[in-house]
């Protein structure tokens, strides 16, 4: 009987399943299909916030060398975030195949925050500590404030998590954004060869690869940037990166504490209400997310126990991002893509993209050879992944019912949180910078604040009440 429950709970088919352990020869592979898949997004707010500290030109500004070891904590931190995700440690934690990376909401008032001479790097770290734990009791509270998010909110709010991400994932098929050969021709061949070859295996594999197409897709876009740049066709790869990691920080290399270097962080209560407001926001991704992920891939509702745990989860490991002087996390809609779109929900196989992450970061030139995946590469496979999720959200907005009321809540909060990141200029340009900087770039605050206020404010039609 033992026996024969081994066999059943070992099996490749368990990719499908929540629960079961798969064997390690299928794990691995789908695991790293994660992490590939999430790599540069995951470096790239450290890489920005970190150089506007790098040029602050205090006295305690960052060098390379720490920017390099910041580096190498972001994917500690987004290891460690996906397992407590994965494998709750008490209520934190959403038992779900959820994917913690360093978030892209947050980059403006981290910028506002590194860039202030009295704040710095410091005050940045202090912020995302407070903060992280502050959204971390909010979502513990969840039970007492999900009524208030009605179907419509959520599926407005997943809507405009892929909206906010096809000109993402059109960026990385152009070559990156702001580089200088932005839509270079052997960018865009490359993107479209890598989605032809993501579009093709899906069809051609069978059983349980034909899920691991976006992966492939990775794997042929790379070999083609590397012969471009080897024939001297097209510079695309750049392999100088690991020498360069080799020789600041060394083969082998255990992320450090914050508070054992010499940035030890500062807290202060404005920073700490500047970034509080997008760690709200952060929440109403989350919580959109998570929801696509119950939807899109277990064909089923969000419990409120998952919702408190992602939400804890999405907090709390922010804070413990803070203590390795690294960005918060927040769930991978970029891996939310790639769940629902494969229906590869087994939290084991995902246990082991987390485990490459912290690996990687061990290793600092693994890290660096892994950075150096093409962005066009990238932009092949997540054009499809990102549109899935704006897929899954107009799934769920079916299930709501179709009066004036829907109507009015959709239209509203899509025309103005989506307008918002359109208008030609600072729309909020009279008001705090905060409030630009939260609503003017980022779609889905307008979207979920908007949505949110109508469902409140908004009386419900009869026949609502009847169902």
């Amino acid at each position: 009987m033992n026996v024969e429950k081994t066999k059943e709970t070992c099996c490749a088919e368990n990719i499908y399943r929540l629960n079961g352990k798969v064997p390690l020869e299928k794990a691995i592979p789908f695991g790293l299909q994660h992490v590939l898949a999430m790599f540069v997004s995951n470096l790239a707010p450290v890489l920005i916030v970190c150089s506007a500290a790098f040029v602050r030109g205090t006295q305690n500004h960052l060098t390379a060398a720490e920017i390099t070891q910041l580096l190498q904590c972001a994917m500690f931190v987004a290891g460690i975030g996906t397992c407590i995700q994965l494998y709750p440690i008490w209520k934190i934690g959403a038992k779900l195949p959820i994917v913690m990376g360093v978030s892209f909401t947050f980059l403006g008032s981290l910028l506002m925050i590194v860039t202030n001479p009295s704040l710095g790097y410091e005050g940045m770290v202090g912020a995302v500590i407070a903060g992280g734990i502050f959204e971390g009791i909010v979502g513990l509270s969840a039970r007492y404030w999900k009524r208030f998010l009605t179907p419509v909110v959520s599926a407005c709010v997943v809507i405009a998590i892929g909206l906010s991400l096809l000109s993402v994932g059109m960026d990385s098929w152009g070559g990156g954004n702001g580089v200088e050969d932005f839509g270079a021709w052997y960018h865009l061949v490359v993107g479209f060869f890598t989605l032809l070859v993501c579009l093709v295996s899906r069809y051609l594999l069978k059983g349980v690869y034909k899920n691991l197409n976006i992966l492939v897709g990775l794997l042929c876009g790379y070999l083609l940037s590397i012969v471009f740049t080897v024939a001297n066709i097209a510079p695309m790869v750049d392999f100088s990166g690991i020498s360069k990691t080799i020789g600041q920080v060394g083969f082998v290399s255990i992320p450090r504490l914050v508070f054992f270097t010499s940035h030890k962080p500062v807290f202060d209560i404005g920073a700490f209400f500047t970034i509080a407001i997008v760690f709200l926001v952060s929440a109403a991704e989350t919580t959109g997310a998570t929801t696509a992920v119950c939807t899109g891939a277990l064909d089923r509702d969000i419990e409120i126990d998952e919702l408190q745990g992602s939400l804890g989860a999405d907090g709390f490991s922010s804070a413990i991002s803070g203590c390795f002087g690294c960005l918060p996390l927040t769930s991978f809609s970029q891996n939310v893509g790639l769940v629902t779109m494969t229906r590869v929900i087994n939290r084991f196989t995902i246990l082991m993209g987390a485990l490459i992450l912290i690996l990687a970061s061990l290793f600092p030139p693994l890290g660096a050879f892994f950075q150096s995946l093409p962005q066009s590469v990238l932009g092949g496979c997540t054009v499809m992944m990102f549109g899935s999720i704006m897929y899954e959200g107009i799934k769920m907005l079916k299930s709501c019912v179709f009066d004036d009321r829907t109507m009015i809540i959709v239209s509203l909060s899509f025309c103005i949180g989506v307008g918002l990141t359109q208008t030609s200029g600072n729309f909020f340009a009279s008001f705090p910078q905060a409030v630009g900087d939260i609503f003017n770039g980022n779609a889905v605050a307008g979207v979920f604040v908007v949505s949110l206020l109508l469902s409140l404010l908004l009386p419900k039609e009869k026949q609502e009440d009847n169902n």
